[in-house]
């Protein structure tokens, strides 16, 4: 993965026109009248001449040894080191809207913390009427809820500021996932505490060795926040916090602190490593934003994408890809194939859920001629994805987090496509 050299944007004109002066690829992939059979349909294969392994081979399901580079990835030269550090999840693969667990994409300060959850406490703390220790025995004892939702980090994009950089959308957008939490509603918990009427903020506490902090306001921790203890119906993995960790939905990624070990209650933010130095906006008068916690409506055509070509040459063509909004839900998508011409309303399929991913499909018949593939999510207040060029307008380009501009891939007549940025 190589970055890309900074230069003058061209215009979805000029890509297309170059593309099509470009030699043009004998079609292969199309369907045609065989003049010999199929051996895979008229042959013997291995898997039906020989008994497979049995019901005590694998008390855990695996997937398929066919589907094993279906995986998370980092990018070696990102950071300094894996153990703080950062792999993406794999969304050109996936279909749907629901993360499969040992998918979901990796972030840490420390490492991995394996906690033994007989040892593991939760405390809450500061200004409460009565401060207290909950076992995770005791935690089962509380109502519990399930919602599915996303968790983008904040950085999520966060290369592309500088342009096109990274060639894939697992790269470029696979900070994100998207699981069914089970957990308890953090309100059921402060209100055991009693919290005082001074009590204006939170600040959650992490058991791994960074000791993870983020302020959060009051408000947000009594209305949707959980303390999850499972994911996708099975107990939280060990990299996404096992056996407890804060789920703040809509919010970015660095808030839903992991390993969950202590929440006090303050009159004001804390003002952390996490909230100044780092997870603000820098804009471009050389002052930062602060406290941005809502991640904007986002998309990204997952297919065709950059590790998803287009293998069977001119025909009909299934473009898909997912949307979020951490305000609402996604009422619609809109998707170009000429760099924003002309749009098209794509299809939605699923359940349409508050502050979760949403699954687009746009079909379309392709007559081989280059593309420029764009999607655009509308959230439930109204709120329409920004192209890249109109955040920078605003944002300035010294930037790293919240970056929801509209993605870019442009498709040659191969079908191989390439993340690319047009003005």
């Amino acid at each position: 993965m190589l970055l890309k050299p900074k230069g003058k944007k061209p215009s979805r004109r000029q890509f297309l026109t170059a593309a099509a002066a470009a030699p043009v690829a004998a079609v292969a992939g199309r369907v045609a009248a065989q003049e010999t059979p199929d051996p895979a349909i008229v042959e013997k294969q291995p898997w039906n001449q020989f008994l497979g392994p049995g019901v005590d081979e694998a008390p855990y399901g695996m997937p398929s040894k066919f589907e094993a580079h279906v995986r998370r990835q980092n990018v070696p030269w990102l950071t300094a080191d894996p153990v703080s550090s950062i792999n993406f999840t794999p969304l050109h693969e996936l279909d749907g809207i629901i993360t499969p667990n040992g998918l979901c994409f990796e972030r840490h300060h420390a490492g991995v913390a394996e906690v033994d959850p007989s040892q593991h406490r939760l405390m809450i703390n500061g200004l409460v009427d009565k401060p207290l220790v909950f076992t995770m025995e005791d935690l089962m004892r509380f109502p519990r809820e399930n919602h599915v939702y996303f968790l983008e980090c904040a950085a999520n994009t966060g290369m592309e500021w500088a342009g096109s950089q990274l060639n894939g959308c697992q790269f470029t957008h696979g900070m994100i996932h998207n699981v069914m939490y089970t957990g308890v509603p953090l309100r059921l918990l402060l209100e055991e505490a009693g919290v005082k009427t001074s009590g204006k903020w939170l600040l959650p506490e992490g058991a791994d060795a960074s000791g993870m902090t983020r302020s959060i306001p009051i408000e947000k921790a009594m209305d949707d926040c959980l303390v999850a203890f499972k994911m996708n119906g099975e107990a939280l993995r060990a990299e996404q916090g096992y056996p407890v960790r804060l789920v703040v939905p809509g919010w970015e990624g660095n808030m839903w602190v992991k390993w969950l070990r202590r929440i006090e209650v303050g009159d004001k933010p804390w003002h952390h490593r996490e909230e100044t130095s780092k997870y603000t906006d820098l804009l471009a008068n050389g002052q930062a934003r602060r406290f941005t916690w809502e991640m904007d409506a986002k998309s990204v055509i997952t297919s065709p994408s950059p590790q998803m070509p287009i293998k069977h040459g001119p025909g009909r063509v299934v473009v898909t890809g997912v949307a979020w909004s951490g305000r609402g839900t996604i009422p619609r998508v809109d998707v170009t194939t000429d760099g924003g011409m002309n749009w098209h309303q794509a299809r939605m399929s699923g359940p349409s859920l508050d502050k979760s991913m949403h699954r687009f499909y746009y079909d379309f018949e392709w007559d081989g001629k280059p593309l420029l593939l764009q999607s655009r999510a509308h959230d439930s207040t109204g709120y329409v994805q920004p192209t890249k060029e109109q955040l920078r307008t605003v944002r300035g380009d010294n930037s790293i987090y919240h970056n929801n501009g509209i993605q870019t891939w442009a498709v040659n007549e191969q079908g191989v496509a390439e993340n690319v940025e047009i003005s």
